[in-house]
């Protein structure tokens, strides 16, 4: 993966999501599909305060051939990602006009009650082509390795942003997006997610964090701790540097039974290259700075 050979970390840079509705669209997806879909259920507007809450609407489809059966009803899922209000739910709608009577700001809010509550988590492989080659050439191996392993629990998912990031793996309700796998190192997130716990190796971050300063210190505090709970390290706060840099963040985590204190820089691309999927990359360069263990509360 170009990303990798030129060095670049994925940690930091997941899109921030806080909660899902995720709709199943069989067949191939067009550049925008999610668009479409989302403009023949809700009129224009209907979905701006929700997702200006963190509510991510989301394509999914089983993984394989993708074959569309206009009689067959579609899979909806709703989820909050909140660390201490984690759920998931199931619905089914024979047409996707019924998607217009779901109470989004209370999705958006994290308030269940919308469907049948769903045990364990999903496993959502990009794998939107038509936004970027290199989500059809690197997610769909991890998306047939995860169908076959975890059958129920793995679709297909449209653009989670990031394609150089790719292969791009989301956990939902867990919250946590992972980018640059291969198929080996996705059945080992998948088996973490399934006892509750996080492979820190490739984490891109956890969605429902503050910003990518955040992110990437939780990351840093996992890795130092060797941390893998869904919330061994949540970030409490976030200031500036004391060096006056805009590029540079102090970040507060709870880790174990500590406050660590994360001074985290951002530094512009030092290295690109022409990938074959998405032309040109240029990775960001998220660096920790210091850690202090432990801070007084």
């Amino acid at each position: 993966m170009l990303t990798r050979r030129l060095g670049g970390n994925p940690a930091g840079t997941a899109a921030r999501m806080t909660s899902w509705l995720l709709v199943e669209q069989p067949g191939p997806w067009p550049a925008d599909a999610l668009e479409q879909t989302l403009a023949s259920v809700f009129e224009p507007g209907r979905l701006d305060a929700a997702r200006a809450a963190g509510l991510r609407p989301l394509l999914i489809r089983r993984p394989g051939k993708h074959r569309r059966d206009p009689a067959a009803p579609r899979v909806v899922y709703v989820a909050s990602g909140v660390p201490g209000n984690r759920w998931l739910e199931r619905l089914e709608v024979a047409d996707l006009a019924e998607l217009a009577t779901l109470d989004l700001a209370a999705v958006a809010a994290g308030i269940p009650g919308h469907g049948e509550r769903v045990d364990g988590p999903l496993f959502l492989v990009c794998t939107h082509g038509t936004k970027d080659m290199c989500c059809a050439v690197l997610g769909r191996p991890l998306a047939g390795v995860l169908g076959e392993n975890h059958p129920g629990r793995a679709w297909e998912v449209s653009h989670v942003g990031g394609d150089r990031w790719a292969g791009n793996l989301l956990v939902v309700p867990d919250g946590f997006l992972h980018g640059q796998l291969d198929p080996g190192e996705a059945a080992l997130v998948a088996k973490a997610a399934l006892v509750g716990q996080v492979q820190p190796e490739q984490l891109r971050g956890r969605t429902s964090a503050p910003s990518p300063w955040a992110q990437y210190a939780e990351i840093a505090v996992r890795r130092h701790l060797g941390l893998r709970g869904l919330d061994a390290a949540l970030a409490v706060a976030e200031r500036p540097a004391p060096s006056g840099d805009k590029e540079e963040r102090v970040v507060t985590v709870q880790g174990l039974d500590h406050l660590y204190e994360v001074t985290v820089h951002r530094n512009p691309p030092i290295q690109s290259g022409e990938s074959r999927c998405s032309g040109v990359i240029a990775p960001p360069a998220y660096v920790t700075r210091t850690i202090k263990t432990p801070v007084t509360a």
